[in-house]
């Protein structure tokens, strides 16, 4: 009897999503072109010093290096440029967050006005889901007002 069998650790985290949103003066192949850009989170979130990939599209690694010494490495799991949205799910982090799985996505609102939302839904180790998810926000938040600050 053969006692190994296929397993995995990854696995969609549960509770509530926590959206943060922002609307935005331009165009929306612009935004998404910032928003978008798995690589190049570092250009709207402050606390991160750099971003390295590893491999290109759908399966993609990125590690993301904060200012205070932790690091978080994603997998992109899903990207249309068309629609504009992309998804990823974190594998490793000194963050305390057990499992998180996020998106990104841009929408048209008209000329010249476009929206981006976040939405991440995760599980932390060491702290209450509640204020897990209010520190979420506040993050997704603050990202997202610079990127509408860069557009300003």
């Amino acid at each position: 009897m053969n006692l190994l069998q296929p397993d995995t650790l990854i696995r969609n985290p549960n509770g509530t999503p926590v959206v943060a949103s922002v609307d935005v003066a331009c165009e929306a192949a612009d935004l998404w072109q910032v928003v978008g850009n798995f690589a190049g989170f570092d250009a709207f979130v402050p606390t991160l010093s750099h971003v390295e990939m590893t491999g290109t599209g759908i399966g993609a690694l990125r590690t993301k290096y904060f200012h205070d010494g932790h690091c978080v490495v994603e997998q992109l799991n899903s990207r249309d440029d068309d629609a504009m949205y992309m998804t990823w799910t974190t594998l490793y982090n000194t963050l305390g967050v057990a499992r998180l799985w996020a998106a990104m996505q841009v929408e048209a609102l008209g000329t010249g006005c476009s929206r981006a939302t976040w939405t991440l839904m995760g599980e932390p180790v060491d702290t209450t889901q509640a204020a897990f998810e209010q520190f979420v926000q506040t993050f997704a938040d603050t990202a997202l007002e610079n990127v509408r600050q860069m557009f300003s």
